[in-house]
């Protein structure tokens, strides 16, 4: 028999492409994207707090766009496309947004919204991109917890950036990173 007609050989090929998957989940390397911005626009030593404010934000922004485009984000999303097949099954995860100002003393802020993905919301994706491909449902789905975690995340977040602008540790380079960390809900 060819490989195509035995199926020993096709059952021994599966087994071996999930070995191999599960083996790069227990290693962390395909369960996260992210996107970082470095911000060196250091603002005027008269800029008023809005004004600073909205240059992080606006960093934020910069870095929530890499981390969206990514191309992680594609491999992301594969592991729980077929969630909504099987009715049991769910994935959980984490945004976690860290701001680091590199040319101050001060520690960095970071904040950390958990999600959770249900087979409803590939349903409703479903619905709202009227088609039936599994990778473009699970990318609108991953993406709409991104966009609501990050803007969570902030507002948790904004009380100590406004902190970090009272002692001035804003006016120098400031580094922003997003995080999405995406697993089944079992881990």
């Amino acid at each position: 028999m060819s490989f195509r007609t035995n199926p020993d050989r096709i059952l021994e090929s599966i087994d071996r492409a999930r070995s191999r998957d599960d083996a790069g989940m227990r290693a962390g390397s395909d369960r996260q994207a992210s996107g970082r911005e470095l911000d060196t626009e250091i603002p005027d030593v008269d800029a008023t707090t809005p004004e600073r404010v909205k240059r992080i934000f606006k960093a934020l922004e910069r870095a929530y766009t890499t981390c969206a485009q990514s191309a992680a984000l594609g491999p992301l999303a594969q592991r729980f496309q077929a969630v909504g097949d099987v009715n049991e099954h769910h994935a959980r995860g984490d945004v976690a947004l860290s701001i680091r100002y590199l040319d101050h003393a001060r520690s960095d802020d970071f904040a950390m919204t958990p999600f959770e993905i249900v087979p409803n919301d590939l349903i409703e994706a479903r619905k709202a991109t009227k088609t039936t491909r599994p990778d473009v449902n699970a990318l609108r789905v991953l993406r709409g917890h991104l966009r609501t975690g990050v803007m969570e995340a902030w507002q948790r977040v904004e009380p100590r950036v406004r902190d970090a602008m009272r002692d001035r540790a804003d006016m120098g380079h400031v580094e922003i990173q997003v995080t999405v960390d995406i697993r089944p809900a079992g881990l």
